[in-house]
This record gives C-alpha cells, sequence and structure tokens, in this order.
C-alpha cells in the first residue's frame, strides 16, 4: 500500500493516477472539503485529513510501505510565513514521526529547487551545494530547507528517506492552477504585459512523477536529486506560448531594478485584491539569479530523462483549454 499525501497537486494527481495505472493500491490524503475528483478512480482510497494533525498522520501510514510526501504550501507572498512554516516544517516532521512510528518502508520527499543555499547569479547548482535556511530567500525556500535538513537528519538515524528537488513544474493536469498554470492563464488571457529579463529551468509534472517512481526503488537513503529539465529564459517561453496560443507577444522585458519596483506594487495590488500572486519581488529575485540546474545524478541514477519545454508548454495549453482555464480562438 502506498500513501501519497498532496494528492490533489500537480505533481500529486499525476502520480497517484501513474501508480494506479500500474496497478498499485494507494491512499490518498486530502483536505477536508477539498475537491478530489480527479483522483477518485479504483484502487484509490482518499483520506481526508491535514498533514499538521500528528495523529491523523500517523493513523494514515499504517500498514503502508511507501509514502510520497508532496504536501506543501507554495507561495510567493511574505504575508504567507506562519501558514508555510506549519505546513512545509510541521507537516514533514508529522510525516518522518509517523514513517518511523509505522516502520513504513521507504518515504519519498518532494522538497524543492528553491531550498538550495543561494550562491552567485549564473551559478551551476546541483546536489553539492549545501542547505541552509539563512542563506535561502523566501519563507518557501526556508521552510523547504529546514524540512530537508530535518528528513536528511532521519535518513542519518535509519528512516530510509530521500529527498526529490524539482525544478520549475509544468504541464498538463493542472487542476487547482499552479504557479506556472497561472502564467499561462494570464499570457493567454493578455493579462500579461510585461516579462522579467532572467531564465529558469522548467520540467514537466510527467517527468517528474517518473523520477519519483524510480527514486522509490533505486534511491539511495539520505540522497538528493535534483529533477530538472530545460533551462530558457522568460522571452523564450512566452514566444513559445505566443506560437502555441497565437496571443500577442510580450513586447517589454524588465532587467531586475526596474522589476523589483514594479513587482512590489504588484504585491499590494495581490494583497488587496486577494487574487492569486504571480509578480512578486520574489519572483523577479528567482528569475535574475540565471542559475543552471544539474539534473545529471537524476538521470543516471533515476532514468531521468525530461522532455523540451516546448512540448510541455504545448500539452499544458492543451490540457487547460479543455478543462476551460483558458479560452483559445477557434
Amino acid at each position: 500500500m502506498i500513501l501519497v499525501t498532496g494528492s490533489t497537486g500537480h505533481v500529486g494527481n499525476v502520480l497517484v493516477r501513474e501508480l494506479v495505472s500500474r496497478g498499485e493500491s494507494v491512499r490518498a490524503v486530502a483536505l477536508p472539503g477539498e475537491d478530489t475528483s480527479m483522483i477518485e478512480l479504483e484502487g484509490v482510497t482518499v483520506l481526508r485529513g491535514d498533514v499538521r494533525d500528528r495523529d491523523f498522520v500517523i493513523e494514515a501510514c499504517e500498514g503502508i510501505d511507501t509514502v510520497y510526501h508532496l504536501a506543501a504550501l507554495i507561495s510567493i507572498m511574505p504575508t504567507d510565513k506562519k501558514r508555510v512554516q506549519s505546513v512545509n516544517v510541521g507537516g514533514t516532521e508529522n510525516v518522518i514521526r509517523a514513517c518511523k512510528k509505522q516502520k513504513v518502508e521507504r518515504m519519498i520527499y518532494t522538497s524543492s529547487i528553491h531550498a538550495f543555499t543561494e550562491l552567485e547569479p549564473g551559478s551551476v547548482i546541483d546536489e553539492n551545494v549545501p542547505f541552509n535556511p539563512a542563506r535561502t530567500s523566501g519563507v518557501y525556500g526556508k521552510s523547504k530547507a529546514e524540512a530537508v535538513l530535518n528528513v536528511l537528519t532521519a535518513a542519518r538515524e535509519g528512516l530510509n528517506a530521500v529527498v526529490l528537488c524539482p525544478t520549475g513544474i509544468i504541464g498538463p493536469f493542472d487542476y487547482k492552477l499552479s504557479e506556472m498554470g497561472n502564467m499561462i492563464r494570464l499570457f493567454a488571457s493578455g493579462r500579461l504585459r510585461v516579462g522579467v529579463d532572467g531564465s529558469f529551468d522548467f520540467v514537466d509534472v510527467r517527468d517528474v512523477v517518473h523520477s519519483e517512481i524510480e527514486a522509490s526503488v533505486k534511491a539511495k537513503p539520505g540522497e538528493v536529486y535534483i529533477i530538472g529539465g530545460e533551462s530558457v529564459s522568460i522571452q523564450e517561453l512566452t514566444d513559445i506560448l505566443h506560437q502555441i496560443t497565437g496571443k500577442k507577444r510580450i513586447g517589454t522585458f524588465l532587467k531586475s531594478t526596474s522589476a523589483y519596483v514594479l513587482s512590489a506594487f504588484s504585491t499590494l495590488y495581490y494583497m488587496i485584491s486577494k487574487t492569486k500572486a504571480c509578480f512578486t519581488p520574489y519572483t523577479v529575485h528567482t528569475l535574475t539569479r540565471n542559475y543552471k540546474y544539474s539534473h545529471e545524478k537524476a538521470s543516471k541514477v533515476l532514468g531521468h530523462n525530461p522532455r523540451r519545454v516546448s512540448e510541455s508548454l504545448r500539452d499544458a495549453v492543451e490540457w487547460l483549454s479543455g478543462y476551460g482555464t483558458i479560452k483559445l480562438q477557434s
């Protein structure tokens, strides 16, 4: 029996459906009241609860062989610190404790590329870069770094646990509209009118799921694997979206100083309007670091073979259009 936390998220729902297609029985954790229609399949048992509830997590892990811990609060807003910390750090501590108590055979923890210590702009980030919350930007990155350290400590103490750190996740089956899904939605609606002069590494959700499953049998306990894809500039990314959707190209890409100023006003707007954030000082900081992320280790050990960003974006747009999230000209 397999347990998946964060089962309705972008990676979570794709993972659940892939596991079921392979004949696995899955216990899927979802929040009370959360839409679970995308994972209500034969072979899936939905458990309603919160990873912040210690007793619930212990009960959920009873009789489980493998835990995929995906539940996390992803936020680029500085005002979300308390909630982010309680879910990403506190929730992970509960999962670690439950895995030990219930003698779970393996724990796969999905962290984030943002958990790594920051280096000089343009640096290559690989698994030799340490984790240090004090040297990581943003409430999300700091929380993920702290959680990774807790998982690695548990692994040194005997827990069979591994850590995966995906880069920017894109692709289809984005039911709850991820950060990248939101960006695609804004572009398709014509509301994304300026970009940042920077770049990032993007990986397809299906390739992340492939590596999640491979990690359950091939990864060594206590190891960290970067699950990356292809590094593209934001201008290249939006040009691909223009070619796919036929929507107007973005003509202005701001340098870091101008982008920071504009993002400060954007953050205030998101807070007042309570709309999903897309353009904040944290996103500007992230995109202008221009890191190169190495997934060589994952390729060698897990057989990670990421597809091109253009394919992922095309499939994402097609899926979002079919689901009704975006509208394209017929």
